[in-house]
């Protein structure tokens, strides 16, 4: 059983390449109210791949990088303006970009006759499948975001959130599939909402690898969607971090303040 089980190292080493950026980025997102433009760049995305495979170009190419790192590139300067001129309906703007996106790519998929099955590993994702030339890649790609976003993230300012922030996504929806990267971004944030400043980003960490590894393991044992599963385990590891935290504000909350 445990060399059956070396397939999910991969896997397992793929969800913390995508939490490594999307933990921080995530907590951004939650701060700044705009929850839902990490879904909608990376359908965008998505839409950037499948449209490099309509034209008919090599489906693991360079071409299709870029294609889907200029598709989320253009929805994160659309966005971008739009935050700008029209912030009191961003969300809806975000919504309707997402809504976009999602008929794109269906409107591309239309004649292909495993058009449904393309739909659907760009949503869930082939995490277990994931090749070591990908990995490798989008670890480069991350060490050079990372390094960038905790040395310049004072002053990169709007704009440059947003180029960082689509292409991680741009990278991570590939490995993972765009429901995964919504919930590694947005789960471990709200999570650890309550806690102090400086245990955020640590908890948020933790909470979202235990969700990785747990629904790993439940995938394995029950032979279910990988992707979908794990979906399920960060948002179980979310909720028992943020219990955890309401239980210790009632711990002192109950503790005596004056003495006797």
């Amino acid at each position: 059983m445990l060399a059956d089980m070396s397939i999910l190292w991969p896997a397992l080493l793929a969800g913390l390449l995508v939490l490594s950026t999307h933990v921080p980025l995530g907590q951004i997102v939650l701060k700044r109210g705009i929850i839902f433009i990490d879904i909608a760049v990376a359908q965008m995305a998505g839409m950037g791949v499948i449209a490099a495979e309509y034209f008919g170009w090599e489906a693991n190419g360079w071409t299709v990088q870029i294609a889907a790192g200029l598709a989320a590139l253009s929805g994160a300067v659309v966005f971008n303006l739009c935050e700008k001129y029209w912030p009191d309906v961003l969300e809806a703007l975000i919504g309707i970009g997402f809504v976009l996106a999602s008929s794109g790519s269906i409107l591309m998929l239309a004649g292909n006759p495993q058009g449904g099955e393309h739909l659907k590993d760009m949503l869930v994702g082939q995490i277990l499948w994931v090749g070591s030339d990908a990995l490798l890649h989008t670890s480069v790609l991350y060490i050079v975001l990372l390094a960038c976003w905790f040395a310049l993230r004072e002053r990169i300012g709007r704009i440059g959130f947003y180029v960082l922030f689509a292409l991680a996504v741009t990278a991570s929806v590939q490995l993972v599939g765009v429901y995964l990267v919504f919930a590694s971004l947005i789960v471990p944030a709200l999570a650890v909402r309550s806690y102090s400043e400086c245990l955020k980003l640590p908890l948020a960490y933790a909470t979202g690898i235990a969700g990785y590894v747990a629904g790993l393991l439940l995938s394995f044992v029950f032979d279910l969607p990988t992707g979908a599963v794990t979906v399920w385990s960060l948002v179980g590891a979310g909720i028992v971090m943020s219990l955890f935290s309401k239980g210790k504000e009632r711990a002192l909350r109950q503790m005596p303040t004056g003495v006797p």
